[in-house]
Formats: structure tokens, sequence, C-alpha cells
């Protein structure tokens, strides 16, 4: 099932925010005719100080554990469900390249999703190889892809 039929069927909404794929995953859900049923928007915070100002992730957060972490993702994902009034929150932080970011090496993601089931975190590693827009492109679509599971498993995360 796809998001968009996953959403649509439970009556849930979505709302993102997003760092490394700087819009890409909104742009993505939008491109779906229908997406105006459930997306309720979604922030782009590229820059550490955004995360904290707009999106309100707590900045002790951000300084122990990086801008680029698991903590960070699923305070991004929270943010953006309490933000936009969704019932689901997803989020992307990593590092497109081409170089390391914090000690998180070229093609770090973590993808971050919060809802009434609480939070999670999914940590993946992209071919640092492919590329900045690659990496982007993979990121935005592994989100998605991330969110398409737990919106499949019946019974177990994610319930209207």
């Amino acid at each position: 099932m796809t998001v968009h039929a996953a959403l649509t069927a439970r009556g849930l909404t979505l709302a993102t925010a997003e760092s490394l794929t700087g819009g890409l995953v909104g742009h993505l859900i939008t491109s779906i005719p229908g997406a105006s049923g459930y997306y309720r928007g979604g922030i782009v915070a590229y820059a550490t100080e955004v995360k904290s100002s707009v999106l309100g992730v707590d900045a002790l957060l951000l300084g122990r554990y990086g801008p680029v972490s698991p903590q960070v993702a699923t305070a991004m994902a929270t943010a953006a469900r309490e933000l936009f009034a969704a019932d689901i929150g997803l989020s992307t932080t990593g590092v497109a390249g081409p170089i390391e970011q914090d000690g998180q090496p070229v093609g770090t993601l973590f993808i971050g999703i919060s809802g009434p089931f609480g939070t999670q975190c999914v940590a993946l590693r992209g071919d640092a190889a492919e590329g900045r827009n690659s990496i982007r492109a993979w990121a935005a679509g592994e989100a998605l892809n991330t969110l398409g599971d737990a919106l499949s498993t019946p019974d177990t995360t994610i319930r209207s």
C-alpha cells in the first residue's frame, strides 16, 4: 500500500520536517493528486539554528548529539507533527556530502517518524560515491518507503 493510499484510507494527516532532503519529501508527496487531503505542510530546517528556532528542537539536544543524529530526527518529526497539528510527523536529517559532518559520513540518513504511537527512527547509509543530489533523492524515497512500511504493518506502530 502506498503512503497516499494508507493515509487516505486511515484518515490520517502528515507533516514533514526536512534537512538533508531540502523539501524533496514534500515535493514527492504533493506530486500525487489528492495529497491535500492528508498533507498538512512541511518545513525545510536546513540550518542547525532553524531546527532550534523554528522547529523548537532543544539546543542542548542539538549540542549533545549534533544535527545529524537519531535523537534530532525524532525531535524534528515530533515538532512537525505538533506544529502542523498532524497525526504523523516525518523527518529527514543526514549528510549529502561532499564531506562528512560532525563525524557522520556522507550518505548517513536518519528518518524520524512521530505519531500517536510514539516515535521511531530508522538509520540508513547510502552510497557516498553517488554524489550529493543522488543521495538527497535516495533519502527522500527512503523516507517515504519507511513511512509506507510503517503504515502497511497492521496492528503495530501506526494506527488511526
